[in-house]
């Protein structure tokens, strides 16, 4: 399937403005509904009403009128977040706004028609009587702050809704079972919204009033910027926009001529799993019923219609004790240059952890032992593994790797407490040698976890927040990032270790961990504490409509740097997925202060420019090849490699069509 760009379109505030005779209006208010309610349609499969009193005859504004003298009367409960008709049409009013609708996803009819010409937004509170029928379904929370607009939206404030901020257009979109767009008539109003719209974010996470004395509970003195970017330390970033200029090749085609081509598309045996690439002949897919092979090329990888099956029968360590053959593995680790593979098989379905794993070699075609993890004669569970460097797997004698769990960070070797490679042959379970690490009494809940180029340790966690460690110590983190909010799925670093990409449900964290000490050395959070001068991490997300295209149930994962295993060379893209798109964006444009997506926002910085492939099914994965892959003289990155259950695509990414 082909690559489209991030897409937003322009609204008009030609007609915000201008008055317009009655019967004008009137005729315009009726067309606008027919559009609507076809809208509502194809994209509400449900929508909320609520009981907003509005006036359009003077008999039925008599009538609500009663009705309220009434209510008051009878000291019931009556919502102060509904807006009167005299409020809502008022451009005047605080809380003024005007509500559009985007209807056509991409296809070319797509537009954005008005929904609401005037009306008024609210931030409240629910409580168990604001329930109803419909709210009981959709999992309303008791105690959190939701936005509503109008009659149509009723919204949890959270960053699943994807809130896009245009303030040269006092306008902000928005995903709440469609995609929105509210247009605000002064920029007072504009960033009061947004501010509100924070506060009540930061809220309903961390469950503390967004008072200035709840955030540094939250995130530190030392981490302030992240909750005020505009006075964090962003020196770094801009060192190093003049770094990329000055090593910036003049051969490098310049990325908006740059398009993404598909090279090969072939079938694979189905139920895909994980897709591994190899530095070197090698690339596998993990699928069901085995390992299939293919070949690395420069234009991508191509099918050697080679498929390793998973038989435990094979194990010259005997048959499966673990049982792990009875599910397909979820992990698959290239070592020892790349001619053995370790394949990790959960316990159970929808859980990482497991108590060993299954060493395949690669050219015979075997699983060749059952490894067991184990500390002190007891067996315990690890619920990731990954190579000691981000180029180890290059190394033929590398015999230990790095194991995580909940609570666990640790060195795993193969060979005995004397260094001794163990005689695998004459024991049935072979047991995997704790070499170092640390076990944390709890609290951590780590859940990923990736290596640099010289073994420091980057771990992400289900509160979100991301810890660096050295290569010497496992025991305390040199540097501990704060959470945004959101658990971190996974997590991935430069070769150097100056850059961290955090991947959450619905956005991607890019952390600069470069500082300067007391001596006015630069240095990363890696090798020591990097105090007050942090900087302001940057977000990758998608636009309101992408994210509404991608799907609800739809979530990122696999964020990761393009791949590089030498020193003085630089990762030049980011990649995740998400449903049935495969995300692309380019790393140096992500860095450069100046860029155009970074103007008039307010908090964090937000980059959306990236290029997207669509393919038919879900995808399973998407990686950069290695480094070397890269055809110079056409393309200045290695292909892309994109795998879903059934095929696995390869793209070039390209200065010409």
């Amino acid at each position: 399937m082909g690559t489209t760009q991030s897409r937003d379109g322009h609204i008009s505030d030609s007609d915000d403005y201008e008055e317009v005779d009655d019967r004008d209006e009137e005729d315009e208010d009726e067309e606008e509904e027919e559009h609507y309610d076809d809208a509502l349609a194809d994209h509400q499969p449900k929508s909320h009403s609520f009981t907003t009193p509005k006036s359009r005859t003077a008999s039925a504004s008599d009538s609500i009128n009663d009705l309220d003298a009434k209510l008051n009367a009878l000291k019931l409960k009556y919502s102060s977040a509904s807006p009167s008709s005299t409020s809502s049409q008022n451009p005047n009013s605080k809380n003024a706004v005007k509500l559009y609708l985007h209807i056509g996803g991409n296809t070319p009819k797509a537009k954005w028609i008005i929904s609401e010409k005037f009306t008024s937004y609210d931030f409240f509170k629910m409580s168990d009587g604001d329930r109803d029928d419909e709210d009981e379904e959709e999992d309303f929370g008791e105690g959190y702050w939701f936005l509503k607009v109008g009659t149509k939206v009723r919204s949890k404030v959270a960053t699943d809704m994807q809130l896009k901020m245009f303030g040269d257009q006092r306008r902000i979109d928005f995903v709440s079972k469609g995609v929105w767009a509210l247009k605000f008539y002064t920029d007072e109003q504009y960033r009061r919204f947004v501010t509100e719209f924070q506060d009540c974010l930061f809220e309903n996470v961390y469950g503390l009033e967004a008072t200035e004395e709840n955030k540094v509970k939250i995130y530190g003195k030392e981490f302030m910027g992240w909750v005020k970017p505009e006075v964090a330390d962003d020196s770094m970033w801009e060192d190093t926009d003049d770094e990329l200029q000055k090593i910036s090749s003049p051969a490098t085609p310049a990325r908006s001529n740059q398009d993404l081509l598909e090279e090969f598309e072939e079938a694979s045996n189905g139920g895909v799993q994980s897709l591994t690439l190899g530095a070197l002949d090698n690339s596998f897919l993990v699928s069901d019923n085995g390992v299939q092979v293919y070949r690395n090329l420069r234009h991508g990888i191509h099918g050697k219609g080679i498929c390793v099956k998973f038989d435990s029968g094979n194990s010259r360590g005997g048959s499966s004790s673990l049982g792990l053959g009875q599910s397909t593995p979820n992990k698959a680790l290239l070592m020892r240059a790349e001619t053995n593979m370790l394949l990790m098989s959960p316990f159970k379905e929808g859980k990482p952890h497991t108590t060993g794993l299954q060493q395949l070699d690669i050219e015979s075609g075997k699983i060749v032992t059952d490894w067991k993890f184990e500390k002190d004669g007891t067996e315990i569970t690890m619920r990731d593994i990954t190579n000691d460097t981000k180029g180890s797997q290059l190394d033929p004698s590398e015999s230990t790797f790095l194991g995580l769990d909940d609570n666990r960070l640790c060195q795993w070797d193969m060979r005995d407490r004397k260094g001794i490679v163990q005689n695998i042959a004459s024991s049935n379970s072979p047991v995997l040698h704790w070499s170092q690490g640390h076990q944390f009494s709890r609290g951590t809940n780590f859940q990923c976890f990736a290596t640099t180029g010289d073994g420091s340790i980057v771990v992400g966690s289900l509160d979100g927040k991301i810890r660096l460690y050295s290569k010497t110590s496992m025991r305390q983190a040199k540097t501990a990032f704060p959470g945004l909010g959101s658990p971190i799925t996974n997590v991935d670093v430069t070769y150097d270790g100056k850059w961290i990409l955090g991947t959450t449900d619905t956005y991607l964290v890019l952390i600069c961990t470069l500082f300067t000490d007391k001596d006015g050395k630069t240095k990363t959070g890696f090798n020591g504490r990097m105090g007050n001068r942090i900087p302001a991490p940057r977000l990758l997300k998608l636009t309101p409509l992408d994210s509404h295209l991608a799907g609800s149930d739809n979530k990122f994962h696999g964020g990761h740097f393009s791949w590089v295993t030498e020193n003085g060379k630089q990762e030049r893209h980011l990649v995740a997925t998400v449903g049935k798109f495969s995300v692309i964006w380019d790393f140096q444009q992500v860095k450069n202060t100046a860029h155009g997506c970074y103007r008039n926002q307010q908090g964090l910085k937000s980059c959306y420019c990236y290029k997207i492939v669509l393919k038919d099914e879900s995808i399973v994965e998407s990686r950069f090849m290695h480094d070397k892959f890269a055809a110079s003289d056409s393309s200045p990155e290695a292909p892309l490699v994109v795998a879903t259950p059934m095929k696995v695509s390869s793209f070039s990414l390209s200065g010409k069509r």
